[in-house]
């Protein structure tokens, strides 16, 4: 039941923010993009890099993982360390990222208690991980549209069972608004649209549009 006298303009605590957050990034790496089939891989390397940007926005806290990089999935996503030249990228050899210490020490380090994950393959190095967060406590945020599996079946089961162990599933676009919030946060939301107009399709075309005929100060 709704008990009125507490009802209040105010946030939900399960919302994403960029105080409660940290994004991990998993296995964006050639040979892993090779093998996926769930869907476009050029699409979900623009999620990806739309998601990335979001969390240089906002300052939210990154964790880049590779597997195997140099024996045989090869370096991480050049656009990735584009956005974060400065991150160091833990290479691993376990396909379970959260059995590497270094990772979960990364991740620790940033005493932020939901992860915001995404990567490559979502059948096998998004369930490890986030199976093993959630055991632990954590709060996983699964970013369908900038992760891929073999194949859509792989893929979308892989989400149902992460779905059904707690995680929440989420788009990239989802995250970035989610950490705007506000139209009127002048001070995030230049960069948002620009985020927007780069990577969003439509939705940044018409951005575009609105700017145009409207004016600069278009919202949304």
């Amino acid at each position: 039941m709704v008990d009125f006298a507490q009802v209040k303009p105010v946030p939900s605590p399960d919302l994403l923010t960029p105080h409660n957050a940290v994004m991990l990034f998993v296995d964006h790496q050639p040979q892993m993009f090779f093998g996926v089939g769930s869907g476009d891989r050029a699409a979900i390397i623009n999620s990806t890099v739309g998601l990335a940007k979001a969390a240089r926005a906002f300052d939210v806290p990154v964790v880049l993982t590779t597997v195997a990089a140099e024996s045989f999935s090869g370096p991480i996503l050049p656009q990735l360390t584009e956005v974060f030249p400065l991150n160091e990228v833990l290479d691993r050899s376990t396909m379970n990222a959260w059995e590497d210490a270094s990772v979960v020490e990364a991740v620790k380090a940033t005493g932020r208690k939901k992860i915001i994950l995404s990567g490559l393959w979502t059948e096998v190095c998004l369930v490890l991980p986030a199976l093993s967060a959630l055991g632990q406590g954590y709060e996983v945020y699964v970013v369908a549209d900038a992760s891929g599996g073999v194949s859509s079946e792989a893929h979308e089961h892989a989400i149902q069972r992460m779905t059904a162990a707690g995680a929440v599933p989420v788009t990239w676009v989802q995250v970035l608004l989610e950490l705007q919030r506000d139209w009127a946060r002048q001070e995030t939301y230049g960069t948002v649209m620009e985020i927007v107009k780069e990577h969003a399709g439509a939705y940044g075309l018409g951005v575009l549009y609105a700017q145009t005929v409207i004016g600069a100060h278009a919202a949304g």
